[in-house]
């Protein structure tokens, strides 16, 4: 009896963590689909390609279930073939292959050649870069630079993703036509690092520089910077936020922690008084810029006065975005050589407090917002409603604007309106048209 050709299989590509992630399950795509590879994402198919993250516990978890999940559909004859590849992959290969044998192969963050070799597609190299979006067509992510050289004692990122390795610009200019040319109207720029671009290429950090060049390419409305570290933080990008309005006034810069002490421990390489130093240079040189961050609680030798310092320092900031994750204690990062000495349920006490606080600053500052005209990017719509986000907002993790159209009023998925804000809540925003 004859089989199916393997090039009419459908290849279903799953992607699990962050960003980073998404970006690197389209480029995976898109060179699939050059091959003539029937490819979707997160649909049925007969072989499936897991992008796995292995960052923290949680995230870990999330990408073993996945995985036991599509070996299961093995077993039972659902699906013919299946591969995982990603970080979780690239740290843990040895001990899942021993415990999961199911699955037909493991590949690391640096494979993709040889996974698409095993899925019997060619790697062209005139493709990096040439991706399917599985995000709205409206919006995208681009990877300005791949891997990490910071030290910091918690990230096992080095150990997934290698050393750091800046995409040159001229690269990420025809990135942008690209996306441009299928409608993309907002970037996201994703990295480890963005701070670090360009000091592997032109011995200088240069992301001012690219941020200008991307900025000239016609039908990109809105560049957002993500990731952007605190330590020998390139202030002439500030210059650029300001003064080039495609540019958003949004800067996602994970801080981790305040306390001093805590802070050398995580060898950040910076002070309290460094922090807020820039904190304040950003507020004072882009007026209205929205501040996002993410903290850790409950890092090896947190104490209570740490943690009070943390919270006094969180109230007094008042960032308009603000993320918290539990401390994850990591194989063969320098932090796993401190005792995890905070118990789980004061990790998850401290985690609370800090939300809790945040939600009573994030409903203070959108009560400003009541009155204000802003131009919203229209995300999608639900019944009677359209959901849209400001440039204050990423999509996924910020707030969004709730608005109901008047009669017979059709807005279509990314356009960009302006809205009245009329309500404010916690997270999220309603608004009006305006005519």
């Amino acid at each position: 009896m004859r089989t199916r050709s393997s090039q009419k299989k459908r290849i279903n590509v799953v992607t699990l963590g962050c960003s980073k992630n998404i970006y690197d399950s389209e480029v995976l795509m898109g060179q699939l689909k050059a091959s003539g590879k029937d490819v979707v994402h997160e649909e049925q198919g007969e072989v499936v390609v897991i992008n796995t993250c292995g960052f923290i516990d949680n995230a870990k978890q999330e990408s073993i279930d996945t995985i036991l999940h599509f070996a299961e559909l093995k077993k039972a004859g659902k699906v013919e073939k299946v591969y995982v590849t990603g970080c979780l992959s690239e740290r843990y290969k040895p001990e899942l292959e021993a415990e999961i044998p199911e699955i037909d192969s493991w590949f690391g963050t640096r494979d993709l050649p040889r996974l698409l070799k095993t899925l019997g597609a060619d790697y062209k190299q005139e493709l990096v870069g040439q991706r399917l979006l599985t995000t709205p067509s409206h919006y995208a992510y681009l990877k300005i630079s791949e891997g990490c050289d910071r030290p910091c004692s918690f990230c096992a990122i080095p150990l997934m993703r290698g050393s750091h390795r800046s995409t040159p610009i001229e690269d990420l200019v025809n990135q942008t036509r690209t996306l441009a040319a299928k409608g993309v109207k907002e970037l996201m720029l994703i990295a480890q690092d963005l701070t670090y671009y360009g000091l592997d290429l032109y011995g200088k950090r240069d992301l001012a520089r690219l941020l200008r060049a991307m900025a000239e390419v016609d039908g990109i409305e809105w560049i957002r910077l993500h990731y952007l570290f605190p330590t020998g933080f390139p202030e002439d990008i500030l210059e650029v936020v300001r003064e080039e309005p495609k540019l958003c006034r949004y800067a996602d810069i994970p801080l981790q922690h305040i306390s001093d002490a805590v802070l050398k421990s995580m060898r950040r390489g910076t002070t309290q008084g460094k922090t807020e130093a820039l904190i304040e240079k950003m507020r004072n040189q882009v007026p209205g810029i929205a501040l996002r961050t993410t903290l850790i609680v409950g890092y090896p030798g947190e104490t209570e006065r740490d943690f009070q310092t943390l919270y006094d320092w969180v109230e007094r900031s008042r960032f308009d975005r603000l993320g918290v994750f539990t401390y994850s204690h990591e194989e063969n990062t320098h932090a796993y050589t401190l005792t995890d000495d905070v118990p789980e349920e004061v990790k998850r006490e401290r985690l609370e407090a800090i939300m809790d606080l945040q939600r009573g600053i994030s409903w203070e500052l959108n009560q400003v917002r009541v009155g204000q005209e802003l131009e919203v990017l229209i995300d999608r719509a639900e019944t009677g409603v359209f959901v849209g986000r400001t440039e204050f907002d990423s999509p996924d993790v910020d707030n969004e604007v709730h608005i109901v159209p008047p009669a017979n009023t059709h807005l279509r998925i990314g356009d960009f309106v302006r809205a009245r804000i009329t309500e404010a809540e916690e997270y999220d925003l309603k608004g009006a048209l305006v005519d």
